[in-house]
């Protein structure tokens, strides 16, 4: 499959995260470009969902055996993006996005300790600023940005638009465990020589008040204050490989303090701020991609622990718990783990002409767990899930993907099982050429 328009005229101007760029990317120009970029991406999708949507399911499974199904619209991403080159390697990038069609403030249940309905505002602000940096561009080679930034960590993160994956939804391994797409204010230093690409950036530390046992650390980098506690600083790296044709090999890691980042922090039994508690978390991801023209492969393997993952679960779970509390209130794990791989062929272009119009059939499976405790914690069986997914893209233009699959997802055998349908239909493009 051909690459989208967007990764070409993005990757041209730089004003796209480096993480996201594509093999094209050895092409760089950094001489005094100028001019204005807009374009953007979009979901819309549809699910029926074959099991119940009780917050109990998993406190009583027995009781929703038989449960009926329902069903959901969604509008995941809608991303709009905008850059401009100053010129004399001077740029700048920013995206604004809209996550399921509002502005980050929703009424969300809690069922996994004892149902709750809570008003939670996951971010400060009416808007979600997923990219705003400004960067200057000294070689091909040597680049630094500042400002909002993405995370590559996992290839989810580094390939987030909805024509780099298969699914109607973003991969669920990755997304559960980790931040998605993760981004947060700091400083990044990346480039490229010959077929490596390589990326190192200093970011503030996560929030542990936001770890919980269904999610992991996917919540720390959300701030719903006006500004992002900063106590303690991590770090991030991502190395890209593109020696062998139509093969991608990526690596990246996370490390850095969290419990210092919280607000309020832990505190002991005398009032003093705990010094033994460090939270820290480190993560190590492996990631591949093949592409042709005719098949695409894609796989991904994220494992992650938490330092002093008992006494923060213990401390969030106890924490206040009022009307405005915008934290979660159970236990965290100490690990946790995210495995997948799937594959698809294009069925149109063999025997063909290259061509816009492309129709996939994929596979996919995930491995994952958002919640293996530290020694005496409890447990929760249900955090451990597989997924096989079946389904469809069609794309009669290009920058269009119609999408529509069958999953199912597997939990331990006390539980009751998950299956779904869902169809999709999401473009990418430059609105300006």
């Amino acid at each position: 499959m051909r690459h989208l328009l967007l990764l070409e005229i993005v990757t041209l101007f730089s004003i796209c995260a480096a993480a996201q760029e594509s093999r094209e990317a050895a092409a760089l120009r950094f001489d005094n470009e100028k001019g204005l970029t807009m374009g953007g991406y979009g979901e819309s999708a549809y699910s029926i969902n074959l099991y119940s949507d009780s917050p109990y399911r998993y406190m009583f499974p027995s009781r929703y055996a038989d449960a009926p199904a329902h069903g959901r619209f969604d509008l995941p991403h809608v991303v709009f993006m905008l850059g401009y080159g100053f010129g004399k390697g001077w740029s700048m990038g920013t995206e604004i996005e809209f996550e399921h069609g509002g502005v980050e403030a929703s009424i969300e249940v809690e069922g996994d300790e004892a149902v709750e309905l809570e008003h939670e505002i996951e971010r400060g602000g009416e808007v979600f600023l997923e990219q705003f940096w400004i960067q200057k561009s000294f070689r091909k080679w040597a680049n630094i940005r500042a400002g909002m930034i993405i995370v590559p960590v996992g290839l989810t993160n580094s390939r987030h638009e909805p024509d780099k994956f298969f699914t109607v939804y973003r991969q669920e391994g990755e997304s559960t465990i980790l931040p998605c797409t993760w981004h947060q204010i700091g400083v990044s230093f990346w480039g490229e020589y010959g077929s490596w690409k390589y990326e190192a950036q200093v970011l503030p530390g996560l929030n542990s008040r936001f770890f919980n046992n269904s999610n992991w650390i996917a919540g720390g980098s959300a701030s719903p204050y006006e500004y992002t506690v900063a106590n303690s600083l991590a770090g991030a790296f991502r190395i890209d490989n593109y020696s062998i044709k139509n093969l991608h090999l990526g690596l990246s890691g996370y490390i850095g303090g969290t419990d210092n980042d919280a607000y309020p922090r832990l505190v002991s039994s005398s009032g003093k701020v705990s010094s033994s508690v460090k939270g820290t978390v480190s993560i190590l991801s492996l990631d591949a991609e093949y592409k042709s023209r005719h098949a695409i492969a894609r796989a991904n393997a994220d494992y992650g622990y938490l330092a002093n993952a008992s006494e923060i679960g213990t401390s969030n779970k106890n924490s206040d718990n009022s009307t405005f509390s915008p934290y979660s209130h159970t236990l965290v794990g100490s690990n946790a783990y995210a495995a997948g791989i799937e594959a698809g062929i294009d069925i149109i272009s063999f025997g063909s002409k290259p061509s816009d119009k492309q129709l996939w059939i994929f596979g996919r499976y995930e491995d994952y767990n958002s919640y293996i405790p530290a020694k005496d914690m409890q447990d929760y069986k249900w955090a451990a899930k597989k997924r096989v997914v079946a389904g469809l893209n069609y794309s009669p233009v290009k920058g269009v993907i119609l999408k529509a699959e069958y999953g199912y997802r597997f939990l331990a055998s006390q539980y009751n099982n998950e299956p779904s349908i869902s169809i999709g239909v999401t473009y990418a493009g430059m609105f300006n050429r």
